[in-house]
């Protein structure tokens, strides 16, 4: 069942598994092939192409994939990610901090939240793409924008990862480890629907559409009157003994 209220929200966020939110934001993006063909472009634009056996077919679609043709690259099984999205509140996303940012912000802080870092990362995919199996060092509010992706993690993720092996980055791999399927959380998301990952929680995401594109706003070092989520409290520990890290790369274990 979604969270739907602020006093749900506030007792939830705390502790896994991730759950399903509606939260309200009156933005409309452009079509997901017209942000695709603009953001592929873009200096700081992360992608990877996927997909297909031969490994000189590959490399050849990865240096081509900023300039051929847009109706070509979506038949291409290919994961893309861009961290910095204020380069485009100019043009290509237009009201997103109005319509987007500062209402979230204003809503969290109004609750009794705060926090160090909170922006938004775009994903772009194709059909049978995956991210990586890994953990966030950050909560997510994963936003599916356009097409279908299945959110994959775990309903007791200390008994696959425990927080202190996520902090120092045991999750990062291509595919997850063998496990029962008893033990999987799987989210399948429509445009539209929305889901809370907690932080240190290790996870994977599978493109079910021929386009997908979805939008996380990731919250780092998120706290509510004072408390941190309990898996959070591992990395604290962690900066404590090692402070030369804190808030240097936050994002340091985000993978796409």
């Amino acid at each position: 069942m979604a969270i739907t209220t602020p006093d749900d929200f506030t007792f939830r966020w705390r502790r896994p598994p991730n759950f399903p939110l509606e939260v309200s934001f009156d933005h409309t993006f452009l079509p997901a092939v017209d942000i695709l063909d603009h953001i592929r472009r873009d200096e700081e634009v992360r992608f990877t192409v996927l997909g297909d056996d031969d490994w000189q077919v590959r490399m050849d679609r990865t240096a081509a994939f900023r300039t051929a043709p847009i109706e070509e690259i979506v038949t291409w099984t290919f994961r893309l990610v861009h961290f910095n999205l204020s380069r485009f509140y100019d043009d290509l996303l237009d009201g997103f901090q109005d319509e987007i940012m500062i209402p979230w912000r204003t809503h969290l802080s109004a609750r009794g939240f705060t926090w160090q870092r909170l922006a938004p990362i775009l994903f772009l995919s194709t059909e049978g793409a995956s991210s990586t199996y890994h953990n966030d060092n950050s909560h997510g509010l994963v936003w599916q924008v356009h097409g279908t992706k299945t959110f994959h993690s775990y309903l007791d993720p200390d008994k696959h990862l425990t927080a202190d092996a996520a902090v120092i980055g045991e999750t990062t791999g291509e595919d997850p480890p063998a496990h029962d399927p008893d033990d999987r959380q799987s989210v399948t998301m429509q445009p539209g629907d929305q889901l809370w990952s907690h932080a240190l929680t290790p996870h994977w995401v599978t493109t079910e559409s021929g386009l997908a594109m979805s939008v996380t706003l990731s919250h780092g070092g998120l706290c509510h009157q004072g408390r941190f989520s309990e898996r959070e409290l591992a990395l604290r520990a962690y900066w404590d003994k090692n402070p030369g890290e804190a808030w240097t790369h936050d994002l340091r274990n985000v993978r796409y």
